[in-house]
């Protein structure tokens, strides 16, 4: 995206791999709730866990560089010097599973189809294309609306490639378990919907001797085995029902990874350092309901989660306040405004509150459950929005209860949203918890059918197009949208234009923190907690590279260590 490159042209591997990893063996993790479709790019049903292995992309992006991308299916790339367009040759040897070379026409076929039946995020995400022509059957051109756009070309890099002559007879839109044909690592072999999926590697992979993929892909068999929730799927690993997990409770991560395995090293556990943006993760308010819609309610409702509580009750004080819509990474904004950000933001300064100039500060509690002087504060702020607390009821001028619903798909958060709805109910506000699987969860999300959801955000280190998605008018009605509370202004819009045609780094650091002041001035989330880590426990049966990715965990490079074993008494 800016600079240069970590990796000479006709590189070996990416730094992170073992080139000579041994292929074989199986990895088994768990899923929570059913998947009822294998088609994992439209909204409609939920897609099984893994199905994106299947299939191979434009380029491929190194996990140690902030956005840098290399060649895949592409072999050449050549970029207008006005970031005006794009063109992408392909590898003649890029295949099918069935055995049929991918064409420019795929290419096209494929943007086209995910445009105009996808998800509603590839829509906005690819919004800045103007046209896509096949120049010959090995290079294909995709055209830009705007001059300078320079991450439009690395985005389009990560196309998906679908086969036209398989779906040509086929209802993309509709939720399917056909397998469908792919040209990645792996294939499906086998599934039993909402129970399990298997996948096998494609012993003939056309890409497997390419430098993006060396030592990556070592497994013969993925298995993902379903769980109808994280309880039970912890319980299944102890007993080595599968053979990894990526732990997210605090609670269970100090008190449950103990007993015989754990002693003997059966079962490995690590804390690994995560280099991500942590993003946002919190209460997501639905700014389409008319109660959420005035910003002192939502600050009201906000400065009743007693994080510092939560955090030493329980969570054993694991984590850090989220502060940031880009916490834990350089592109967050600090307590102070910046000159910096506040020159990008001066052209808007009078269409924004002030404080999105003055100092954030999160109100941080004694961490004893005595909350009396944010309810005096909420109390305010609700009144200044029309509401009056009366008959230990907090009712706007009609007379009608404040109240609302936390809508979970995880039991084990009921211990979280109980705390804070005692809170609410001291100032009158009324508040219902839904329980529901993931798949009504999706399904009510997606249709902005709730008042309060609880989730997480993650953020690229490089944050682009997909920021339209995320917070653009164009996608707040969207069904499926990644806008989830439905953010609607304008000079959030023009943030994020600025940010996606930033000419350098430096610019792009600077408008994303000015956008993240914006963002938290609206309050249209309140913040939950951030570890930079990743909690992961393993049976002690795999081994990894000495050297992890800086930007991801790396499953893909770790291999089986009977694999390797094999390898040895083999030679």
């Amino acid at each position: 995206m800016y600079g240069d490159f970590k990796y000479a042209p006709n590189f070996a591997h990416f730094q992170y791999v073992n080139p000579n990893a041994p292929k074989g063996g199986v990895f088994r993790q768990a899923a929570i709730g059913s998947f009822d479709s294998l088609n994992p790019f439209i909204v409609k049903g939920n897609a099984a866990s893994g199905i994106t292995m299947i299939y191979d992309t434009l380029l491929a992006q190194s996990r140690d560089e902030p956005f840098s991308s290399y060649g895949l299916i592409a072999e050449k790339v050549k970029v207008a010097s006005d970031f005006t367009s794009v063109s992408f040759m392909i590898n003649k040897k890029a295949r099918f599973h069935d055995g049929k070379s991918i064409q420019a026409s795929d290419v096209k076929f494929s943007f086209e189809l995910l445009v105009e039946k996808g998800a509603p995020h590839y829509r906005s995400y690819y919004s800045g294309v103007k046209d896509v022509v096949v120049d010959n059957d090995q290079q294909v051109t995709f055209y830009f609306k705007e001059v300078g756009n320079r991450e439009l070309s690395l985005i389009i890099g990560q196309l998906p490639i679908l086969p036209e002559h398989f779906w040509a007879d086929k209802d993309f839109s509709t939720s399917s378990l056909t397998i469908p044909l792919g040209s990645g690592p792996y294939q499906v072999e086998s599934f039993d919907a909402s129970k399990r999926i298997t996948y096998k590697r494609v012993k003939d992979y056309w890409a497997k001797d390419l430098a993006v993929n060396k030592g990556l892909h070592n497994f013969d068999t993925m298995i993902f085995d379903y769980y109808r929730d994280d309880s039970v799927a912890f319980e299944a690993f102890k007993s080595g029902n599968f053979d990894y997990r990526l732990e997210s409770s605090a609670k269970r991560w100090a008190t449950g990874y103990v007993g015989e395995n754990f002693d003997s090293g059966a079962i490995i556990t690590s804390k690994i350092a995560d280099k991500n943006p942590q993003g946002m993760q919190g209460f997501w308010f639905n700014l389409r309901k008319e109660k959420f819609k005035d910003v002192n309610v939502r600050e009201a409702i906000a400065l009743l989660f007693d994080f510092e509580w939560a955090n030493k009750t329980l969570f054993y004080g694991a984590y850090s306040r989220i502060n940031s819509f880009y916490s834990g990474s350089e592109l967050s904004t600090q307590e102070n405004i910046s000159a910096a950000e506040r020159a990008v933001l001066r052209p808007y300064k009078a269409q924004l509150p002030k404080a999105v100039f003055e100092p954030i500060k999160f109100l941080e509690s004694s961490a004893d459950g005595n909350v009396r002087g944010r309810l005096r504060k909420a109390v305010a702020l609700l009144e200044l929005a029309g509401y009056q607390l009366k008959d230990s009821k907090m009712q706007d001028k009609n007379g009608r209860q404040l109240s609302f619903e936390f809508l979970l798909y995880s039991k084990d958060f009921e211990r979280v949203v109980h705390p804070f709805r005692r809170n609410l109910q001291r100032i009158g506000i009324k508040t219902s918890l839904r329980l529901v699987d993931v798949s009504q969860y999706i399904n009510r999300l997606n249709n902005f059918d709730f008042d309060l959801v609880s989730l997480r955000k993650g953020q690229s280190i490089s944050p682009g197009n997909e920021q339209s998605g995320h917070w653009g008018c164009d996608s707040m009605m969207e069904p499926g949208t990644a806008n989830w509370s439905g953010v609607c202004h304008p000079v959030i819009d023009q943030l994020v234009t600025k940010l996606i045609m930033a000419d350098t780094r430096k610019e792009l650091v600077q408008t994303t923190k000015a956008l993240d002041r914006v963002l938290l001035s609206q309050h249209f989330v309140i913040p939950q907690w951030y570890l930079p880590a990743y909690r992961i426990a393993y049976w002690n049966k795999f081994s990894r590279p000495n050297i992890a990715p800086i930007y991801d965990l790396g499953l893909s490079t770790w291999w089986s260590t009977q694999a390797e074993n094999d390898q040895e008494e083999s030679q």
